[in-house]
């Protein structure tokens, strides 16, 4: 297993957690048995959104004294007062929902504001109680953090505005990164992508990404595969279906994203998505997928060092990283940002313009224009 740290929360989560969606409904030795599998492979980090009781007590009851082994993502708003998945805002449902959770798990890590994808829904959390709620869980020490998710990009960098989350569940992959942040993602759920919406990735969710390393806002992930149409031959909208390596490894290569969250409902599945770990770059490489779909990433970094060897040794994926938040405002970078560059063993004015980069680059970044605009813009 790898760990990171997730943003400014201080805690070191492991790449791959478990979602425990997927288990709602599933008989208890089969939910033991998933999350048995988790932690042996030292897995330390699950999201139990499902309201319903019967699950929540299930996955209480399977960690049973390995409790203080994980770390729980745990969401208020989300309730089954209509035996359904559904989201409440009013203050005696979502109380009684979440200190449910708590006596089942004595105290939640991350306490994720449930489900902010519209202007309403960032309405109903911010200028109400609710919020105000999250923040009297944290003073009493029932969460630590705070936290919210989100499918939308803009409604995400709003919450991330106010300053008082310290994290985020967000749905990365391809497909999504590509689509036009007005599209809204559960509508191509059903019917899948259309590819001929696909211009190369979204600049709200790019901005999304780099405002996260700006602010130290760390990123667990949802919807990795696309509720698996980006691994189905049929429903997949580029030219061939994606590996399960490369949708991990895409979404671990996003800037701020600390761990994703698949969904596993067997001890199978667990060790499937595990298999990560043995797989070559190779087989991790999603460069040739990106560019069988109709999309344009030209000029784009995607991060994929494709780029490297540098004959000087410069990480350029790292400080292409530093250069797009740094671009976010030119006239207010933050220290942190500059540090992190400082920091870098080789510097981007050792470029000595070979070209070697830009002849291996996928996409056409202009690689060497960007090293003399890092080298203008962080070391003064």
């Amino acid at each position: 297993m790898e760990y990171r740290q997730l943003g400014k929360t201080g805690k070191k989560v492991s790449v791959i957690g478990l979602g425990c969606e997927h288990l709602d409904k599933k008989p208890y030795p089969q939910i033991k048995e998933t999350i048995d599998a988790a932690l042996e492979h030292e897995v330390n980090i699950i999201d139990v959104f499902m309201p319903g009781e019967e699950i929540r007590e299930n996955i209480a009851k399977a960690l049973g004294n390995r409790r203080d082994k994980v770390m729980i993502q745990g969401h208020i708003g989300a309730s089954d007062v209509n035996q359904q998945y559904d989201i409440s805002r009013d203050l005696p449902t979502v109380k009684k929902y979440y200190e449910n959770l708590l006596r089942l798990f004595g105290y939640i890590d991350f306490g994720m504001l449930f489900f902010i994808d519209t202007e309403e829904n960032y309405r109903d959390v911010f200028e109400t109680g609710f919020a105000g709620y999250a923040e009297h869980l944290k003073k009493q020490g029932d969460i630590k953090h705070i936290g919210f998710s989100s499918h939308n990009p803009e409604m995400a960098i709003r919450a991330i505005n106010t300053g008082l989350p310290e994290m985020f569940m967000f749905s990365v992959n391809p497909a999504f990164d590509m689509l036009p942040s007005a599209e809204y993602v559960f509508d191509h759920f059903e019917t899948g992508f259309g590819t001929e919406l696909f211009k190369g990735i979204d600049p709200k969710r790019a901005e999304l990404y780099k405002l996260c390393e700006q602010k130290q806002i760390g990123m667990t992930v949802m919807k990795t595969f696309g509720a698996g149409k980006l691994i189905s031959q049929e429903h997949t909208p580029f030219g061939k279906p994606m590996t399960i390596p490369q949708c991990i490894h895409y979404a671990l290569s996003r800037p701020s994203v600390a761990c994703i969250l698949p969904g596993c409902q067997t001890a199978a599945e667990v060790q499937e998505v595990h298999s990560y770990f043995e797989s070559t770059e190779n087989e991790r490489d999603f460069t040739e997928i990106l560019n069988t779909g109709k999309n344009d990433f030209k000029g784009s970094c995607v991060y994929c060092s494709h780029c490297q060897p540098c004959p000087v040794e410069i990480d350029i994926a790292a400080v292409t990283k530093l250069l797009d938040i740094a671009r976010l405002d030119k006239s207010d970078i933050p220290p942190s940002i500059k540090s992190h560059y400082m920091n870098l063993k080789h510097k981007s004015d050792e470029c000595t313009k070979c070209g070697h980069c830009e002849e291996r680059c996928p996409f056409d970044v202009p690689v060497i224009k960007n090293m003399e605009e890092v080298a203008m813009l962080l070391t003064n």
